[in-house]
């Protein structure tokens, strides 16, 4: 008899499978019987009441290889409340955003008790992740069938099975037919057009979403400067004067599309409802550890580790490793200067076509070993800042954006800043920059993009030929897709992403008066990233898990101080023109002195312009306050029947 994977039940009812769960192959049953009872289990009695079940039944397990494949979801009701308990926000009826209640959902704009589209897919499996999450110790001591996997009140569950190796991973499914919708409006064909922001912000979440509106505007911003450049690229190189107007456009360029880009992102993140959506109490990282004891704000239980211990860590063991890195990315640069006066020599004693073309290899080497530093070291950065052992994500991300940003500043920009500023060569500056540029946006292509895409598409003909087989004994379409998602790569989060792009900016920002051809290659790089970062989200990783988010977060930060940086770069490299220091040829005193009052003064142009520009928009401003003054009526009416009733 054949038997249908979409038809398999357990005591519940048939439901939509949203987050698949895989535990290790050599689980103990009493194990899987635990874990199965907190998932369905009511709330008031400390579960999570989820519908949950396998993805084999005992007769396809016969048939198929033994899979501890788990299949979770959830029903509408449960949903909804799960959606009140996380405080998503969602439009009314009369326009206004507010966090949703089950109370007055019938006041929620396309709320309706038959429509089972009001909660996105990518909003319901966030729901049952953060349900998962919270499932929470009683009074186990310990994890069924695992005396070392010690449990104590309060501690996260999900986490506990995680850290111990019992639960594999973790993972939202695909829903194909809404992902090839939003492939043919987004990457499948190569038009010049706008991304659907708001489809991709539906089916992978507000983070992504943000990260693909912040490469679409920058690539648009990009665009004047590129117009720009390209004239200024015709003329000859070493008339500096033609680009001091160039720097000076750079200047104001790199201040205003950061502050226009915040107002762009709070209209969406309001639409979105993220905005204005409360901060929860953040809960301690899966890998922090400690001594057991009571948390003195929430009154768990839960792991402490001194304060003391973890500065030691950083200031005695992080800093000195940086510091060591940093040096040895220096110790590469020079053999890149002593590699790169070798091919000028043999060019200059040969004058070949040969050794013309040679010029360039020590350029593009030293691009190359920059990506694989860049690299080895954020496996090591990654180790040394979950060693530290911070207790909240944000920490640990914020320690862990410190360490790689310092190191690839450095090992990008250190050569650009020697050539510019001690060997004062600008024709080298040209070379050194337009390589790095290329190689470097070649390799992330490569890199990121095409080799997994590859790898992908081998285990997919792998696993399409083994499915075939059986294929007379089962319908195996949802098995085959659990398994080729559970194989496929995790994505890791937008990190990599802004980074590549904070390198790009970096690029354009600093330098780009020298070589004004860098925004024109930035653009045309961002064009081709659109599409293969879409497909490596569609097609190469597992579909991450949706996180509301209200803003890029630190990277707006640290692309901010990049733009002051430029700032200083390009004071200096128009004082250093031939022009400029013709003017102050008995005085270069002088010279530094106005040159750092320019720097002073356009700094304070930055600033002001800042300033002048609002963060928000001012439709914005007043439906976020009027939002605030009736939170603060509603709570003095509260306080007011309060009193009443004490009377």
């Amino acid at each position: 008899m054949k038997v249908t994977l979409s038809a398999l039940d357990t005591h519940e009812s048939s439901f939509l499978p949203l987050v698949v769960i895989e535990l290790a192959q050599d689980v103990k049953e009493e194990t899987k019987e635990w874990l199965k009872a907190r998932i369905i289990t009511k709330k008031k009695d400390g579960g999570a009441q989820l519908l949950f079940r396998p993805l084999l039944n005992k007769y396809e397990k016969e048939t198929l290889e033994n899979q501890n494949l788990y299949l979770v979801g959830a029903s509408k009701i449960r949903l909804l409340l799960g959606a009140e308990a996380v405080g998503l926000v969602k439009e009314c009826s009369d326009n206004t955003m507010r966090a949703f209640t089950y109370g007055t959902r019938h006041n929620f704009k396309d709320f309706d008790d038959d429509n089972d589209d009001f909660l996105s897919m990518a909003e319901r499996q966030f729901i049952i992740k953060h349900e998962l999450e919270n499932l929470r110790a009683r009074d186990e001591k310990m994890i069924p069938g695992y005396p070392q996997a010690k449990l104590y009140p309060g501690k996260s569950l999900l986490r506990r099975l995680l850290t111990s190796g019992i639960v594999v991973q973790v993972f939202p499914l695909h829903d194909n037919e809404a992902l090839k919708k939003l492939e043919d409006t987004w990457y499948t064909r190569f038009t010049l057009k706008f991304q659907p922001i708001d489809r991709i912000r539906g089916y992978f979440g507000e983070t992504i979403a943000l990260y693909f509106g912040f490469l679409e505007y920058f690539t648009f911003a990009l665009i004047p400067m590129a117009i720009i450049g390209l004239p200024y690229y015709l003329f000859a190189w070493e008339d500096y004067d033609k680009y001091v107007i160039f720097a000076s456009f750079n200047l104001i360029w790199s201040t205003v599309i950061l502050e226009v880009w915040k107002r762009g992102c709070a209209s969406m993140t309001y639409r979105w409802g993220t905005l204005v959506m409360k901060r929860k109490f953040e809960e301690p990282r899966p890998g922090y550890h400690g001594v057991l004891g009571i948390n003195p704000v929430t009154g768990r239980e839960e792991p402490l580790y001194p304060s003391y211990k973890r500065q030691l860590r950083i200031y005695l063991v992080s800093l000195p490793f940086v510091c060591l890195c940093l040096y040895f990315s220096l110790f590469v640069m020079m053999i890149y200067f002593d590699m790169e006066a070798w091919a000028l020599g043999l060019h200059e004693d040969s004058g070949s076509e040969w050794t013309s073309i040679l010029l360039y290899v020590p350029s593009i080497i030293y691009a190359i070993v920059i990506e694989i530093m860049n690299r080895l070291y954020r496996y090591a950065a990654e180790f040394l800042t979950s060693w530290e052992n911070h207790r909240l994500e944000s920490a640990y991300q914020n320690h862990l954006i410190l360490k790689v940003l310092v190191f690839n500043f450095l090992n990008c920009f250190a050569s650009l800043f020697y050539i510019a500023f001690v060997l004062r060569d600008m024709k080298l500056l040209r070379q050194s920059l337009a390589t790095l540029l290329i190689t470097s946006q070649i390799l992330n292509q490569i890199v990121e993009s095409l080799l997994p895409y590859w790898l992908q598409k081998k285990h997919h003909v792998r696993v399409k030929k083994k499915v075939e087989a059986l294929k007379a004994d089962i319908d195996a379409t949802l098995y085959e897709q659990v398994v080729l998602e559970k194989e496929m790569g995790t994505y890791l989060g937008t990190f990599d992403d802004y980074l590549e792009l904070f390198l790009q900016f970096g690029y354009v920002s600093l330098f780009s008066c020298v070589y004004p051809l860098a925004a024109a290659f930035a653009v045309l790089n961002n064009l081709t990233e659109v599409n293969s970062d879409a497909l490596k989200m569609c097609r190469v990783f597992k579909r991450p898990f949706s996180e509301p988010s209200a803003s890029i977060g630190v990277w707006q930060l640290a692309f901010e101080t990049m733009s002051v940086i430029s700032v200083v770069t390009n004071c200096a490299l128009i004082g250093m023109s031939p022009q400029v220091n013709a003017l102050f040829s008995e005085s270069k005193t002088d010279l530094i002195l106005i040159v750092v009052a320019v720097e002073h003064m356009l700094l304070a142009l930055k600033f002001i312009l800042a300033f002048a520009i609002p963060d928000k928009p001012r439709h914005i401003q007043m439906k976020l306050a009027r939002l605030e003054f009736e939170s603060l009526e509603a709570l003095k009416q509260q306080g007011e029947r309060d009193e009443d009733c004490l009377e």
